[in-house]
């Protein structure tokens, strides 16, 4: 069961807001924090999603860095 940094439960297709400046590997782009990230999907591991982010395309992201809106 994946959680954000609250402790909140998540779900597929559910909005999340990014808590801290993340730079992207392979990418010479960063997600800013406050980016409000939509239609999240889990992955297998329950401490991290697949998003589409503006212009990193899709993404792994740690729901450590992630806030539920």
């Amino acid at each position: 069961m994946a959680k954000d940094s609250n402790g909140t439960e998540l779900n597929a297709g559910d909005n999340v807001s990014v808590i801290k400046d993340l730079k992207v590997k392979g990418a010479s782009s960063t997600i800013k924090r406050g980016t409000t990230i939509k239609n999240i999907r889990l992955t297998n591991k329950d401490d991290e999603i697949e998003a589409k982010v503006n212009k990193c395309g899709v993404v792994v992201l740690k729901t450590c860095f992630l806030k539920k809106i």
